[in-house]
């Protein structure tokens, strides 16, 4: 039996399904979640939808979000959870993804499935339905939609999907964009009879004053390495305190540093409380996700992402800099820009240290 027939037969099978997806949540996680939520539901399925972290203030108004838990760990959640017959994990692959939920997932005796685009999954899912060329999950859930009955499509389904692979092609415009991708947009649109302007609108027409003042922050400090191939900028915690912005307001910022001429990869380093949250982004074959694994992230050959702890945000910024060549081998090593400064002895250590151990945890996972 193929993958896709599996998971179809297991939507028939079973009774009560818990969907949920990873911590702060994006577009192509929620639209997923709830378009397969919804065709679920008109399978005539007990559907429950919780999630670590609530979703963007800017993707608020999608059809059914009000439908999506915050977990808190009450006894009725965890009820919830451990009488599914299915928990459905979409656009992520790791455990630890999950935030407070994974303990959760982790225990329940409910068959494990997985639904994603990203590389190297874990090994703790009973069914998988995973091709990491896909341009989003929401296209992979589009085409379980479509092999099910292309009828079920209605407009809050069709909304879901469409904001799921738009928001995760950059409004159609990655590489990851084919000619079959532009068919499934085309479909949904007649399907659900869109409105393209009032959708995108929605999503990215939401900036506050606020976020305009960070993000003018940020651009004045832009810094460009490894000759203009690499631009990066950073977000303290002074500039959320000064500005009055919070770290959803730094959305789309890293397209402006990819906007650049001769610009080959993007980095955002965002403090917060926890930790400093990395974002990489980059074009063509100028891959990332290797870098973000090595500093314990993952993610797509152009996008990715890691979030580490217990180090300062300078030490952090030179480190990741000094790494790139030896995940980008298309960025030469030029010892006047490989990093922002010279690394300590000290901050050497560090990123040694921290790279043989990002390096070892791989290893061990794979």
């Amino acid at each position: 039996m193929s993958t896709r027939r599996a998971i179809l037969h297991c939507f028939r099978k079973h009774q009560r399904f818990v969907l949920t997806t990873h911590i702060r949540p994006d577009g192509d996680a929620l639209g997923s979640q709830l378009a397969l939520g919804r065709l679920l539901q008109k399978l005539g399925r007990e559907v429950y939808l919780i999630n670590s972290d609530p979703p963007p203030s800017n993707l608020t108004w999608m059809p059914g979000i009000h439908q999506i838990e915050v977990f808190t760990g009450t006894l009725a959640q965890r009820e919830r959870i451990d009488r599914a017959d299915v928990i459905c994990v979409l656009d992520t692959n790791a455990l630890d993804r999950l935030g407070n939920l994974a303990s959760a997932v982790e225990a329940s005796r409910a068959r494990k499935l997985l639904i994603d685009h990203h590389t190297a999954p874990e090994n703790w899912f009973d069914l998988q339905y995973v091709r990491d060329t896909a341009s989003s999950t929401g296209e992979l859930v589009y085409e379980l939609v479509r092999a099910m009955d292309p009828d079920l499509i209605d407009r809050e389904l069709a909304t879901a999907l469409y904001v799921a692979i738009m928001t995760d092609t950059g409004s159609f415009r990655f590489n990851t964009v084919t000619p079959a991708v532009h068919r499934i947009a085309a479909d949904l649109l007649a399907r659900g009879q869109l409105s393209t302007e009032a959708i995108h609108s929605a999503i990215f027409d939401t900036r506050t004053p606020e976020s305009m003042r960070l993000l003018g922050l940020a651009l004045r400090n832009l810094q460009l390495r490894y000759e203009g191939k690499v631009a990066y900028m950073v977000l303290a915690r002074r500039m959320f305190n000064e500005t009055g912005a919070s770290t959803e307001d730094t959305e789309g910022f890293i397209n402006y540093l990819l906007s650049i001429r001769g610009v080959r990869v993007a980095l955002l380093f965002t403090e917060i409380e926890k930790g400093i949250k990395v974002s990489f982004r980059s074009k063509g074959d100028y891959h990332v996700n290797a870098w973000a694994r090595a500093f314990g992230g993952g993610g797509h050959r152009n996008a990715a992402g890691a979030f580490v702890e217990n180090t300062s945000l300078e030490t952090l910024v030179d480190a990741v800099l000094a790494a790139a060549p030896r995940y980008v081998p298309q960025l030469e090593a030029d010892a006047s820009n490989r990093v922002s400064g010279t690394l300590s002895s000290e901050d050497a250590s560090y990123l040694s240290a921290l790279l043989n151990q990002k390096s070892q945890a791989s290893s061990t996972a794979s």
